[in-house]
C-alpha cells in the first residue's frame, strides 16, 4: 500500500503500521483521538496531551533533538513528524529507522487534509471523519458569530529575550486571520525577532501566547507601561497553534476571546 505526506512524499507498507512514534505534539493528541493511542510506542517529552500519556509511553526526546537508538530499539513502523516542527537533518536520521510521515500545515484547509490522511493510512476514516466534521461544523458556526465584527489589529508574541512573534507564512497567522484579527507583523516571515521599542502603540491588541515562552500575568503589566492604549492579554497558544483533534474546541475559545477583547 502507497501513502502521501503532505510534502507529497511517497510511503509504502505491506499493512496498516501498528507500531508509532510520534514527535509533534499536536500530532500525538491526534492519534490517541482516532483511538489509536495503544499503537504509540514513543512520544516527546512536549507530548502534554492527553497529561497521562508520556507516564505510559517511551519518551525520546523533544521536537528537535531525540535519542536515535532510544527511536530504534522502540521498532517503530512508522514515524511522524512535521516540517515546521522538526528539524531536516533529524528527518533524515530518523529515515534510517523506519519510514517518516511529515505534515506541512498553514492553514484550516490543510489541517483537514492532514487529519484525513491520519484516517486513511491508519485505517481509521470513520473517526477522522466525526473529527473532521465537527472541525468544520465549530469553524462555520463561528464564522457567523464574528461576521460584521470590526476588524483588530494585533501582534502574537511567542517569546521573550528576544521578543519574537508570529508572522506571516504560519499557521497561526491563519487562525489570527479567521478572528478577523489583522497581523501587525503580516510583512514579516514566519516567527521574526522583532525591536519593541519601534512598534507603533496605537495597537488594538497584543496577545501573548502560553507557550512556547510562558508568559504570565507580570508580562501583561510590564507591556501595558509601553502601550498603554492596547489591550494585552495572555491567550492559550494551543488553540493557536495546535492543528491536530484540538482544533475542535478552539472556536469556543475563540469566541470567548472576543468577547473579552
Amino acid at each position: 500500500m502507497k501513502y502521501k505526506d503532505q510534502l507529497n512524499r511517497t510511503l509504502e507498507f505491506k499493512e496498516t503500521p501498528k507500531r508509532i512514534v510520534s514527535l509533534v505534539p499536536s500530532q500525538t493528541e491526534l492519534l490517541v483521538d482516532l483511538g489509536l493511542e495503544s499503537s504509540i510506542v514513543g512520544v516527546t517529552k512536549f507530548c502534554v496531551h492527553p497529561k497521562y500519556l508520556i507516564k505510559k509511553k517511551t519518551i525520546v526526546g523533544g521536537t528537535k533533538q531525540v535519542d536515535l537508538d532510544k527511536i530504534k530499539a522502540l521498532n517503530p513502523d512508522i514515524i511522524l513528524c512535521n516540517k515546521e516542527e522538526n528539524t531536516k537533518a533529524m528527518i533524515l536520521d530518523l529515515e534510517e529507522i523506519a519510514p517518516v510521515h511529515i505534515s506541512d500545515i498553514y492553514n484550516v484547509p490543510d489541517a483537514l487534509e492532514f487529519i484525513r490522511m491520519y484516517g486513511v493510512l491508519f485505517s481509521v476514516e470513520k473517526k477522522a471523519n466525526i473529527i473532521i466534521q465537527n472541525i468544520s461544523k465549530a469553524h462555520l458556526d463561528f464564522t457567523r458569530c464574528i461576521e460584521g465584527k470590526l476588524k483588530l489589529k494585533v501582534a502574537y508574541f511567542i517569546w521573550k529575550n528576544p521578543w519574537m512573534v508570529a508572522a506571516n507564512n504560519t499557521f497561526i497567522d491563519a487562525i489570527l486571520s479567521l478572528n478577523n484579527f489583522e497581523n501587525y507583523f503580516k510583512e514579516l516571515e514566519r516567527y521574526p525577532e522583532i525591536d519593541i521599542n519601534k512598534m507603533d502603540t496605537a495597537l488594538d491588541a497584543i496577545l501573548l501566547s502560553s507557550e512556547p515562552y510562558p508568559f504570565k500575568d507580570k508580562h501583561i503589566e510590564d507591556l501595558k507601561h509601553q502601550f498603554p492604549d492596547t489591550k494585552v492579554v495572555l491567550v492559550d497558544g494551543e488553540y493557536f497553534s495546535w492543528y491536530g483533534s484540538r482544533l475542535q474546541y478552539a472556536f469556543n475559545y475563540f469566541k470567548t476571546l472576543h468577547q473579552d477583547l
